[in-house]
């Protein structure tokens, strides 16, 4: 399999497959097919991850592509941003945020991920329910806006606003922590809780989450102007 990203802030996920290889996406994610690329779909998981994956908002099922010969499929992201790639040991897991996962090659595993504290989920602006993505194989993964990554030694924390965690290694843990006194919540224009992520492991942040599209658009919406 060979790939390339390209399209600067709109970006294409180009991918050359041969004769035997296969991909996976979420239901209808693929932009494009060039050559002899068959697609089945299917309820990994059976009807249990099946529902979890409606649960976290995404489709029931999930498409396959296996390339009878050589050929061309093409992912591309739904916002301006960025797409990566990871390549995952076998039982290496990344957890990342629920619309990230681009696709992944065949034997990558896609679940759901469940926030062991509820109000980390409710509040963190992340969801109660992410996703998580297991080896072994190669995943690509969408980013909203520029992505920052950080690589955290054990126990040190990064502070961030709400929604801008875009991914992050399973062995990272992630929680809320509210934004000082009641007068810094409502006058500080920071809102009522940061999300905190303690190492080890890596990071990967992101400068445009779609609620800051939504509220940047939002007064133009309102007014008609």
């Amino acid at each position: 399999m060979h790939y390339e990203i390209e399209g600067g802030s709109l970006p294409a996920l180009v991918i050359q497959l041969d004769a035997g290889e296969g991909l996976m996406s979420e239901s209808g994610g693929r932009t494009w097919i060039k050559g002899p690329i068959i697609t089945e779909t299917k309820a990994d998981g059976g009807l249990g991850g099946s529902i979890g994956r409606m649960f976290s908002g995404e489709s029931l099922f999930l498409s396959h592509y296996h390339a009878k010969g050589p050929g061309e499929i093409a992912f591309t992201s739904s916002f301006p941003g960025r797409i990566i790639s990871k390549q995952l040991a076998p039982g290496e897991s990344v957890i990342c945020q629920k619309k990230a996962f681009l696709c992944a090659t065949e034997g990558t595993q896609l679940s759901i991920f469940f926030r062991k504290k509820v109000g980390a989920g409710l509040l963190g602006g992340e969801g109660f329910i992410m996703q998580k993505v297991t080896g072994p194989g190669m995943a690509f993964f969408e980013i909203d806006g520029y992505c920052k990554e950080y690589t955290l030694a054990p126990g040190e924390e990064i502070v961030c606003d709400t929604g801008v965690i875009a991914m992050m290694d399973e062995t990272c843990k992630m929680d809320i922590r509210m934004v000082g006194s009641l007068k810094n919540a409502v006058f500080g224009g920071e809102g009522l809780v940061d999300t905190v992520v303690t190492g080890p492991g890596k990071v990967m942040l992101q400068t445009m989450p779609i609620y800051k599209v939504a509220g940047a658009i939002a007064p133009f919406i309102a007014t008609g102007k």
